[in-house]
């Protein structure tokens, strides 16, 4: 008899022993160390080759360094990608909303390792975006193949998932409650009460694996000098619609550059091309080299001298106007740069680049209005609140904004124009784009899981799953009299009429031959094709069952002919449909 391997016995007896809920929130402990871990690896891995760069790296030269740096970086990635992993490395929150969409929670291995080494070398060499994608794919990637390893079902994993997210987030930003917010608007889609707890036990030991490696200092310190003052209101008010606007811009932007690369169908020139254009770009504005977290944390302080270091611009740190077209500028052009690092098939994340727009959008809004004289603004709160602002606006995801912002700058005493500021911008672009950057493609290709259980269930049934195959089939040109044999032994009242190349045709109904059946002498004279009804609703093999249910709402049918390519796959059945939903609600909503 063959032994039970170690994981095997493990399992035995773990379902004697351990409950679900114990063993869940063991899981998302051990989920939030390795998160923890994957974080501290990727920062000290940039951080490592930043200053390799820089120690060994002219002034003289600095800026034909800039071009060059960031094509060396992604170079490496791409390459490792197309001779290493040999499979697509995707963005870390949208593949992570696409597992739980489409694959049931599954995530390729090459996630646990891959997303390191890419953005490692992208970022690190000075690729335009920021560590926290790749970290939550590494880290939800984790905890996909633990949730596998341990056969647990779709509902467990993705609360692994989620805590693998929040893990990661607090990790790298030191934000335990904002990541916890962040898995719950951005990636948990039916939370309960008791998916809170894994959700605390694996924030809380990423952020003390982060603080156990990398210090407890907050990763942008900030000190309130100002707090809020009634007066301001107006302008809290206004920033909110301007971060809006700029994370509308952001959007579409991003988007734009991603359809021109979608066109460029070979991977080289996808790196030339954007290389090329990168370079250029960072050339002129050296403050877009790398995920821009030193012109952050100089920003949030009040010097602005990023903004001229290595730059044409030293000599006119004096000039209010240059000032103001330059910061315009570098707004402008962060979200050029981040999108044309990821054409270009670089690996990195969004949430560096919109702080980094955040920050400067705020600065800019508050040294306007002061020089005008319409108020004297703090202009370091405002700098702070702008990056509220436009992770509200570019994530979708306001209390993200409003907890992530307070919690890695200490800046609670600012709540209030925090959840103005998010509030409004959020507002402000769900008016003109109605999804985030994180969702807009896969809404697109109506895969989005969203907080409404309904559409969530139905976007996770299949038709091929659903295909009944018992429905008898003949022959357009058989008789009434074969029909009739077929009868004898049919288990359905619909028949289903296809050619010899098993091309449908159209269909008989028992109720409709009913009559003529028991006439023998039509046996020989009448034909299938003469009594066949062609349907005017059948269903593609590949259509999402939100329009299945549609199609069902608006006709009397109780079975529609699935096809595909115009051949006859099946039937699906109302009855069916629903007897699967309604099991599928109770999994995906149990406690």
């Amino acid at each position: 008899m063959k032994k039970k391997s170690l994981l095997g016995r493990f399992l035995v007896w773990r379902l004697k022993h351990v409950s679900d809920r114990q063993f869940i929130s063991f899981m998302a402990v051990l989920i939030g160390i390795t998160s923890g871990i994957a974080a501290v690896i990727i920062k000290n891995s940039v951080h490592f080759i930043s200053e390799l760069l820089q120690n060994n790296s002219s002034d003289q030269y600095q800026n034909i360094l800039y071009v060059i740096y960031p094509t060396i970086g992604i170079t490496v990635a791409v390459l490792f990608i197309k001779f290493v992993i040999r499979r697509p490395v995707r963005h870390g929150i949208p593949n992570v909303l696409y597992s739980i969409s489409k694959t049931n929670g599954q995530i390729n291995r090459h996630n646990m390792f891959s997303s390191i080494v890419t953005s490692a070398f992208t970022v690190g060499f000075g690729g335009s975006v920021g560590l926290e994608g790749p970290t939550v794919a590494t880290g939800a990637a984790l905890g996909s193949n633990i949730g596998r390893l341990f056969h647990l079902n779709y509902k467990q994993i993705t609360l692994l998932l989620g805590c693998a997210c929040a893990g990661a987030m607090a990790a790298i930003f030191k934000a335990p409650i904002a990541a916890i917010v962040f898995a719950m608007e951005v990636i948990m889609l039916d939370l309960t009460m008791w998916s809170l707890v894994p959700l605390l036990l694996a924030s809380a030991s990423a952020v003390l694996t982060s603080y156990f490696f990398l210090g407890m200092d907050v990763l942008y310190p900030f000190e309130v000098e100002n707090g809020f003052e009634m007066r301001d209101l107006p302008y809290y008010i206004l920033l909110g619609v301007f971060t809006g606007l700029v994370a509308t811009y952001f959007t579409k932007s991003y988007m734009f550059i991603h359809g021109v690369f979608e066109k460029i169908d070979n991977v080289y020139k996808k790196l030339l091309f954007g290389a090329l254009f990168l370079g250029v770009i960072i050339f002129f504005f050296p403050s877009l080299f790398g995920e821009g977290y030193h012109a952050i944390n100089a920003c949030l302080s009040g010097d602005y001298s990023y903004l001229y270091n290595n730059s044409f611009f030293y000599a006119l740190q004096d000039n209010f106007w240059v000032f103001v077209a330059l910061m315009a500028m570098v707004i402008f052009f962060k979200v050029i740069a981040a999108s044309i690092t990821f054409g270009a098939g670089g690996v990195g994340g969004i949430f560096a680049p919109t702080l980094f727009m955040g920050v400067n959008s705020g600065v800019l809004f508050a040294k306007v209005v002061g020089y005008f004289g319409l108020r004297d603004l703090p202009v370091n709160n405002f700098a702070l609140i702008g990056m509220a602002g436009m992770i509200a606006g570019v994530l979708h995801a306001p209390l993200t904004g409003l907890f992530l912002i307070a919690d890695i700058s200490g800046g609670y005493q600012l709540f209030v124009p925090l959840m103005i500021t998010a509030t409004i911008s959020y507002a402000t672009v769900k008016t003109f784009e109605p999804h985030s950057v994180y969702t807009i493609q896969l809404a697109k290709r109506k895969e989005l899981m969203t907080h409404d259980k309904d559409k969530n269930v139905l976007s996770l049934m299949r038709v091929t799953k659903l295909i009944e195959k018992n429905f008898s089939t003949i022959n357009s040109e058989a008789t009434l009299g074969d029909l009739v044999k077929i009868i004898a032994k049919a288990q359905r009242n619909i028949f289903i009429v296809i050619d010899d190349e098993n091309n449908f045709e159209g269909i008989v109904k028992l109720d409709d031959i009913r009559e003529i059946m028991f006439q023998p002498e039509k046996y020989d004279s009448v034909f299938v094709r003469d009594l066949m009804v062609v349907p005017q609703v059948v269903i593609q093999h590949d259509e999402s069952m939100a329009d299945v249910a549609r199609k069902y709402q608006y006709s009397d049918k109780f079975n529609l002919v699935v096809l595909k390519d115009g051949k006859y796959c099946g039937c699906v059945s109302r009855a069916q449909i629903f007897s699967t939903y309604r099991r599928m609600l109770k999994h995906f909503s149990e406690d």
